[in-house]
């Protein structure tokens, strides 16, 4: 009976539907976790997300959705589980014990936050990972992402086109794919003494509380900005709402980038210029190179093509 459930070739498909119709019959049921156990691997991926980030862990940004979206289907053709931020994994030994207790084969972190320290850990103790999030030659672990640095110095340049002066940056450079999207704006404009680059740091990536930081941020500045580039399109999205409240709008009072090129980016009002992630791509790439990590290879990390998309703001 094993070796027919199991698919193994030992067994002939006359042999094979024969026994499988009498299973059938008896009202046998097929235990996935008892297989589990008797196979070598889990069969189960740990997709670990950046709940640290969000405020009562409400992870709303449809970006990770999207991501989410492309490594299930990725794992469901290798028939392989999805095991979606299992607690306990703020530590290195909380990935340990997950790892040797079969829990999960691998992990995939969608962002590295403010981990990276913890993720180079994690690394060194030959913890089957990939990571969403910045590219690093130095970096001990496999990365797969945009060139956050050429996203900054995309927006720079556009921003310098349609000759603004004051602009402002919304996120929190103490992430390492943000701050090297800071870093990318700033590149042109220090050579330039009339441009201004002011920082909202904010304290969560939650649409509300962005929101709220924006609104407090604009009514406490007698010049505004003329040029906002946010980390994320939601971002986008709740400064110009913000913005909005006080009779500051786009694009009539200032130029506005977003980054993902997150759906609703396109029909928003109006619609957001962005720098585009390949989401359609990512989430196949990053299961391929932890199945790689798993096969006993040593996959080098990828850089996906970055791009301004123009729309109206």
């Amino acid at each position: 009976m094993s070796r027919v459930l199991s698919g193994s070739p030992l067994v002939s498909a006359e042999t094979r539907e024969r026994v499988l119709a009498v299973a059938r019959e008896q009202g046998y049921a097929l235990n996935r976790h008892a297989q589990k156990l008797r196979r070598e691997r889990a069969n189960a991926i740990a997709v670990v997300l950046d709940f640290g980030s969000h405020r009562q862990g409400a992870i709303g940004d449809p970006f990770i959705f999207e991501l989410l979206a492309g490594i299930s289907e990725a794992l469901s053709v290798r028939d392989l589980d999805l095991l979606l931020s299992p607690s306990g994994l703020e530590t290195v030994e909380g990935f340990v014990d997950l790892y040797q207790s079969r829990g999960a084969d691998g992990f995939i972190i969608l962002g590295q936050g403010t981990r990276d320290a913890l993720l180079q850990k994690v690394a060194r103790r030959n913890i089957p990972m990939v990571v969403w999030g910045a590219v690093s030659e130095a970096s001990t672990y496999c990365a797969v992402g945009s060139d956050n640095s050429l996203g900054g110095r995309l927006v720079d340049e556009r921003f310098l086109a349609h000759e603004r002066r004051r602009w402002l940056f919304v996120g929190d450079c103490q992430h390492e794919e943000i701050r090297l999207r800071f870093e990318g704006l700033q590149t042109a404009a220090r050579a330039r003494k009339d441009v201004e680059i002011d920082v909202l740091s904010i304290e969560s990536m939650a649409f509300s509380a962005i929101h709220d930081q924006a609104n407090a941020y604009l009514k406490a500045r007698p010049e505004r900005p003329d040029a906002v580039f946010a980390f994320s399109d939601t971002a986008a999205m709740a400064v110009i709402g913000a913005f909005a409240k006080e009779g500051h709008l786009t694009p009539r009072d200032y130029s506005l980038v977003g980054y993902n090129d997150i759906p609703p980016a396109a029909h928003f009002t109006p619609s957001i210029t962005t720098i585009a992630q390949q989401t359609g791509v990512a989430g196949a790439l990053l299961v391929e190179k932890l199945m790689q990590v798993l096969d006993g290879r040593r996959p080098r990390s990828a850089m996906l093509p970055t791009q301004l998309v123009t729309r109206q703001t």
